[in-house]
């Protein structure tokens, strides 16, 4: 079975009640979990949270929620308490578990079904993430912006909140790639990847993923087929409001 979790919190060290900040009359992880519910790949989608008010937000909808701990730092450590405890709920076994950050509200289910895909077309693949192309120098030099080199496999070399790989260095143009975190984890390997201390890398970049390139893993990128925007500050809430003004997917949410 595959699942995705969209963790969420309201407690945003940059962005407080992010997840409920509203984006065209929808709370945004209304958005992220109605256009994940569309995926083909997926056998459910849960929402967890630590938050009352998240947890009343997601029974308004018909979501599903997990209670977790209020202590998790990582989404991938919040996701992993919810995934045991709705194996041991449902009595299911799942054997990928799809991460989809709560500040992605437009994501595609194109963008879930081809990262779920390339880990059932690959029994190597032990995690994925998406990837796209970052349009602008600024958001290139934006440290809220995950940037990502890659390697002729598709597989990630190195993360960097830095603009990399350097266009100082380089009289020509560079590939300026942004992480977009949707992330499916094999199920067993994200209990070993959060069993895991975190390394010396993922601390100076506070990304995760360096974790698994650290201790030997591949981390595959999929490149996404539509442009899409994550939510880190209000200006990018305005900018996303903006971006999803005609957006077609929304008449097809509740459905």
């Amino acid at each position: 079975m595959t699942v995705a979790i969209i963790p969420a919190r309201m407690a945003s060290s940059r962005f407080p009640g992010k997840p409920l900040a509203d984006i065209l009359g929808v709370p945004m992880l209304g958005h992220c979990y109605y256009r994940t519910k569309m995926s083909a790949m997926l056998d459910g989608v849960y929402i967890a949270t630590c938050d009352d008010v998240i947890r009343d937000y997601a029974e308004s909808i018909g979501a599903p929620c997990v209670m977790t701990a209020a202590t998790h730092e990582r989404a991938s450590d919040r996701i992993a308490e919810a995934m045991l405890k709705i194996e041991k709920s449902t009595g299911d076994r799942h054997d990928i578990v799809v991460l989809v950050q709560g500040d992605e509200p437009m994501l595609r289910p194109e963008m879930v079904d081809a990262l779920v895909r390339a880990l059932e077309d690959d029994p190597a693949i032990q995690v994925a993430n998406g990837v796209a192309a970052i349009k602008s120098v600024d958001d290139f030099e934006d440290p809220n912006e995950v940037k990502v080199v890659v390697d002729g496999n598709g597989d990630a070399i190195y993360f960097s909140r830095e603009p990399i790989p350097s266009r100082r260095k380089h009289d020509g143009p560079v590939p300026m790639l942004k992480q977009v975190c949707i992330i499916p984890f094999r199920c067993d390997y994200l209990l070993k990847f959060n069993s895991t201390p975190q390394t010396p890398l993922e601390k100076i970049e506070s990304i995760d993923m360096l974790r698994v390139i650290e201790t030997g893993g591949r981390v595959r990128m999929v490149a996404m087929g539509h442009d899409t925007m994550s939510v880190d500050t209000p200006d990018d809430l305005e900018l996303v409001k903006g971006l999803m003004k005609n957006d077609e997917l929304m008449a097809r949410y509740g459905d």
